[in-house]
């Protein structure tokens, strides 16, 4: 037996299946972006035009992100008027993003935080960009050569 949970409650080991779904669920919020959508949908409902102005990246990434998150079923949408809302499809996805965050910000716990990036490595040519900072819709295809960032993030 395993402990999985809460503290003290003793679990069987998961499973193949189980480990697989975590590791799905992993990845789909392995980017910057969806991660900023999780943690903005965490606030509350959002539509697509809420988290450009929100999270300044252009429609059309943004709405690969979501179509990413919906496919893994963190998200779920449903029409509001002539939009569509996105929100998160329950309050465990809001705490893996807020716990991943946390323990990224704890001295000692960041991956990779030490390394320089490659120069063929794609993620180096990702542009960084946070709300309030100035953003040109497609910025991230003009890093130089590579592939655009969102086949990186894909």
């Amino acid at each position: 037996m395993v402990s999985r949970g809460f503290p003290g409650a003793a679990t069987p080991a998961p499973g193949a299946t189980e480990l697989l779904e975590a590791c799905e669920l992993l990845r789909a919020l392995g980017t910057p972006h969806r991660l900023a959508i999780v943690l903005e949908l965490a606030i509350g409902p959002r539509c697509v035009h809420e988290l450009v102005d929100r999270l300044n990246i252009s429609q059309s990434l943004t709405s690969q992100h979501l179509r990413v998150l919906r496919t893994a079923g963190l998200v779920t949408s449903a029409r509001r008027g002539k939009e569509t809302e996105y929100r998160l499809a329950d309050d465990h996805v809001a705490h893996i993003a807020r716990d991943a965050l946390t323990h990224a910000g704890e001295p000692g716990h960041r991956l990779g935080a030490t390394r320089e990036p490659a120069p063929d490595d794609p993620l180096s040519m990702v542009e960084e960009h946070r709300p309030g900072e100035e953003h040109q819709p497609g910025e991230e295809h003009q890093r130089g050569a590579g592939p655009p960032a969102t086949h990186v993030w894909d």
